[in-house]
């Protein structure tokens, strides 16, 4: 078993950064990826951003030149850095973690990020 435990959500005015972290206990495997995942409300859950142990990145064309994924192997923890945030970034945000061999995925209970003025 994998858990998760996220913070840093918050209410930021729009163009506002945020800083989300998310660390990871348990089971863990040297080989594994983690990530966020975004869910607004009344829409489906989508992909923000991943990140794998060697440091290969996956972004949502929706955040690609704002937000930066990264990690501490070390600390087991994933971060996002949210730049230049808009009222459509507003959504609860889940840590996602993943490991071989069936990488079934861990979520974290949601961080609710608002962007408004």
């Amino acid at each position: 078993q994998v858990q998760l435990a996220e913070s840093g959500g918050g209410l930021v005015q729009p163009g506002g950064s945020l800083r989300l972290s998310c660390a990871a206990s348990g089971n863990i495997f040297s080989i594994n990826i983690m990530g966020w995942y975004r869910q607004a409300p009344g829409k489906e859950r989508e992909l923000v951003a991943t990140i794998t142990n060697g440091g290969g990145t996956n972004y949502a064309d929706s955040v690609k030149g704002r937000f930066t994924i990264s990690r501490d192997n070390t600390k087991i923890t994933v971060y996002l850095q949210m730049n230049s945030l808009k009222p459509q970034d507003t959504a609860v945000y889940f840590c996602n973690f993943q490991q071989p061999p069936v990488y079934t995925p861990y979520w974290g209970k949601g961080t609710l990020v608002t962007v408004s003025s």
